[in-house]
């Protein structure tokens, strides 16, 4: 039994707020919490180029064009994209303007209503402070903080997911009628249960087929039909309410494929938008055969490595949190309560989601939909380690993982000093790609970029590197102090406060990253130059240079990338813009009457241009703004 002086802390955790009318108010520390780390990345960084910035202009090219069917990026069709995220930032430019703030903000907001929506399951399945912990788990791990920087639309698939089986554990609920027939040993009754529930689990499922595709409905189906068959209650699939809910399915998510298709038939060289969405972008996508083949895989071991990456610092817990889930066959085919229906299904869950991507080709945040399903079990943990006893097996858990963390954050901090000692000190005025050494094999990868940093770039990460190492260090130093003194709550404050210091060092990087993955610097320079009749090329992909479509709001041509990338299917249909230029046709423009600004990688630059001159506009990160004329006032 632990001293009085090593009673527990008072944190938001140990106590419960209530109003007058006795609801709890933890839902306000943790949008508080969410506010603190989310909010302030809204302004910063710019976006970046490839996914970020090509997602934003899809949702602006909506906007303007007052098409809500047909995506478009550059004034070319772009159908391999569900629409929900794009309606969210087309919706959110309508109200706010064109920003690039206004185009993550649906995102942010999705992240807040994915973290309250893991406090509400919690909170009802597995008790209130597991739900807070739960919470608190995804709002400062890593991965849902990296993978909202970036306009993708995978945390919502989470929310999706989270809501929905919501909804099915409800289902489950025993009803009175169920209940009195079971006590008296008569049979088992098969009665519907609320339409709410069943409507909602189909609702649920249809707004995550209008956000990624058919895993929408992949997903749930195959998790809870492995729960139900695990448990022997397929029968429960009677009183679903099928037929209506696979109506309530079809009411939301078949209208907007129906005009899909209707407004993208096969037409020049496509094959329509049915072959493109279903087949390309689903089935061949999976299989490592889409067209065009322009993505890399991440190596299987490294995918499921990531995962305790994402979870980071929760990840510690990870392993004992999986003990607390049923894993006998007469537990499965007991009468598993309320808490332990819930853990087994959040377990089905995460394993369905890294297994179902295990056998595809895979990017780093194709995990992501598994984390609100492993921090509810990690809240459910957390709680019952900080119930239990002080010489329990949880407490000796927990300080396990309290111990692997402090190696871990005395190694970072280790290297951070040696890193901060083999810097050197860089005039802030530089440009960063000047420091980095290439590694242009990586980039395929979301986070490809980082292994480019040398010694000499360090110079200009010396503050967020200093409060990366000095946070994480001094944070799972208390966390272990703490739970060496059964202060379990505490600990788990220490490292909450810990990682909105990480995180904040993370954002600054980011910040100081951004010259070598956005453009924004150089559509700065163009949109203060660029008159009626220029002319904006791409000396690279579209993808390359997207920035400059969304901040300038003008067209990009593209040279001799028309076959890859985002816009190679659109470039098939016969009203695809003239934008697709190669060597002959570039040149001639080029030496033509009309000014050109040229964006190219500065070792890239093509000989037409090397030969026939050029003027220079503006340069960062590696990156050039060349012009084949000035303007005649300036001539």
């Amino acid at each position: 039994m632990s001293s009085p002086g090593f009673s527990e802390a008072v944190t938001p955790a140990t106590i419960t707020i209530h109003s007058s009318s006795g609801v709890s108010r933890r839902w306000i520390w943790i949008a508080l919490l969410w506010a603190i780390v989310y909010v302030p990345g809204l302004w910063t960084p710019p976006l970046l180029d490839d996914a970020d910035s090509v997602h934003a202009e899809a949702a602006r090219e909506m906007l303007v064009r007052h098409e809500w069917t047909t995506l478009y990026i550059d004034g070319v069709r772009y159908l391999e994209k569900a629409p929900l995220l794009y309606w969210g930032m087309a919706a959110s430019y309508k109200v706010f303007g064109v920003h690039d703030w206004a185009a993550r903000l649906p995102l942010i907001l999705a992240m807040l209503a994915l973290v309250l929506a893991t406090y509400s399951l919690g909170k009802r399945a597995l008790g209130e402070p597991a739900g807070f912990w739960a919470a608190v788990v995804l709002t400062v791990s890593v991965g849902p903080y990296l993978f909202t920087r970036i306009l993708i639309p995978d945390m919502l698939i989470g929310l999706w997911l989270i809501v929905g089986f919501d909804f099915f554990l409800r289902t489950l609920d025993v009803t009175p009628a169920d209940a009195k027939s079971a006590s008296a040993g008569g049979p088992e009754k098969t009665q519907p249960v609320s339409k709410l529930s069943c409507w909602g689990f189909a609702a649920a499922a249809a707004l995550n087929v209008l956000t990624k595709g058919l895993i929408g409905i992949v997903f749930p189906a195959a998790i809870v039909g492995i729960y139900l068959l695990l448990t022997g209650n397929l029968k429960h699939l009677l009183r679903m309410r099928l037929i209506s809910s696979t109506l309530v399915l079809l009411a939301i998510a078949a209208p907007w494929h129906i005009a899909a298709a209707m407004d993208n038939p096969p037409a020049g060289q496509s094959r329509g938008f049915l072959w493109f969405y279903f087949v390309n972008e689903h089935f061949l996508r999976y299989l490592g055969k889409r067209v065009p083949h322009d993505y890399d895989t991440v190596p299987l071991l490294i995918f499921w490595g990531l995962v305790f990456v994402w979870l980071f610092p929760w990840s510690a817990f990870l392993v004992q949190s999986l003990g607390s889930v049923p894993r006998r066959w007469r537990e499965w085919r007991g009468a598993l309560d309320r808490r332990r229906q819930t853990l087994l299904l959040c377990a089905i869950w995460a394993a369905v989601t890294l297994l179902f991507f295990s056998f595809s080709t895979r990017q780093e945040y194709y995990a992501v939909p598994a984390l609100p399903a492993l921090a509810l079990l990690i809240g459910a943990w957390l709680e019952e380690e900080n119930e239990s006893p002080a010489d329990s097996r949880l407490r000796r858990g927990g300080r396990m993982g309290a111990t692997a963390l402090l190696v871990l954050g005395a190694l970072v901090f280790a290297a951070s000093v040696f890193l901060l000692a083999q810097s050197t000190s860089t005039p802030p005025d530089s440009d960063l790609a000047d420091l980095l050494k290439k590694n242009p094999s990586e980039y395929a990868l979301a986070f490809g970029h980082i292994f480019d940093l040398t010694p000499r770039a360090l110079g200009l990460f010396r503050v967020p590197l200093a409060t990366f190492g000095v946070a994480l260090f001094a944070g799972s130093l208390l966390n272990f102090l703490y739970r060496r003194r059964n202060r379990a709550s505490a600990g788990n404050w220490a490292l909450t406060i810990m990682m909105v210091f990480v995180l904040f060092a993370v954002h600054q990087g980011l910040v100081r990253f951004s010259p070598i993955l956005s453009s924004k610097k150089l559509a700065d320079a163009v949109e203060q130059e660029f008159r009626p009749g220029d002319v904006i090329v791409s000396y690279g992909t579209y993808e390359d240079a997207s920035t400059l479509n969304f901040y300038v709001r003008q067209p990009i041509h593209v040279v001799n990338t028309r076959t890859e990338g985002d816009m190679y299917y659109g470039s098939l249909f016969p009203d695809a813009p003239k934008i697709f230029d190669n060597d002959a046709s570039f040149a001639a423009l080029w030496s033509g009457p009309r000014r050109v600004f040229l964006w190219v990688e500065e070792d890239r630059v093509p000989a037409i241009v090397r030969q026939s001159g050029s003027y220079q506009l503006a340069r960062s990160g590696g990156k050039l703004i060349l012009m084949n004329r000035l303007w005649a006032a300036k001539q």
